[in-house]
């Protein structure tokens, strides 16, 4: 669904991404993992078509993300941001209807199926009982869900999300990548750039590990959760040990190693 290749970025003469591949499948949930600074959120946005590589390529669905019409890429392709702007006095439920957008006719008026899609978004990430919030009225874990909401409510075929669980508490991390997952399970190709090592490994089927604009590994996480590469990516010794129940790969800090 997602393939880059030698995607390369600079921000003026600060060289952020260097010769990067990815790729992401339909029914899976790809991670994107490294220190701050590794350039995952600039990779993120090219994906998403916000940024052009200054070398490479971005294909999503086999086309540049330029190449598609407007609406027609907001109808593939979904993001949740990092930044959850509040610069206008929405209410919970306008905002999660704004992913709706790229769905509406030439009036832009919603239709019971708008309604009802932003509805279920809204029962997916716990935010309901918020709708007639105003956004700038919530805490940041409830904004963060709120976000999640408009994206789901978009029904796109990819989701991108940047940091999806930062400022959330741990019954609510679990719950939107659970959420996340189970998108990915019903075909639909799920990106994250996430710092949780320990979510990455339980709810990520492959992962890309950047440091300093570069894929230090990628692959499974049992592949790229090694304690020698997390050393070399955020220079820190870790114990990794395997959850007996799920099988999911854990990773615990070893101070002073």
């Amino acid at each position: 669904m997602i393939q880059a290749r030698g995607v390369a970025f600079a921000y003026g003469d600060a060289r952020v991404l260097h010769g990067v591949d990815l790729d992401a499948a339909a029914g899976q949930v790809t991670g994107i993992l490294g220190p701050n600074g590794s350039g995952k959120t600039t990779l993120l946005r090219l994906l998403s078509g916000f940024l052009r590589p200054q070398a490479g390529s971005v294909l999503v669905d086999g086309r540049p993300p330029p190449a598609y019409e407007r609406r027609a890429f907001a109808r593939l392709c979904a993001v949740i941001p990092q930044e959850m702007p509040v610069d206008f006095p929405f209410t919970v439920s306008e905002l999660v209807l704004l992913g709706r957008t790229p769905h509406l006719g030439p009036l832009g008026l919603e239709r019971a199926t708008d309604l009802a899609a932003a509805a279920g978004a809204m029962d997916a990430c716990g935010v309901r009982e918020l709708a007639n919030r105003p956004i700038f009225a919530l805490s940041g874990g409830e904004l963060r869900r709120a976000f999640v909401a408009r994206a789901l409510a978009q029904q796109a075929l990819v989701l991108l999300a940047d940091e999806p669980t930062a400022g959330l508490d741990i019954h609510h991390q679990i719950a939107i990548c659970e959420l996340l997952r189970a998108q990915a399970r019903a075909g639909r190709c799920v990106v994250l750039v996430v710092h949780d090592l320990n979510l990455a490994a339980a709810f990520c089927d492959r992962l890309v590990l950047l440091k300093g604009g570069v894929v230090l590994a990628a692959g499974t996480p049992a592949q790229v959760l090694t304690d020698s590469q997390v050393r070399s990516a955020y220079g820190v010794d870790v114990y990794v040990g395997v959850n007996q129940r799920t099988g999911a790969r854990f990773l615990i800090p070893m101070p002073g190693g």
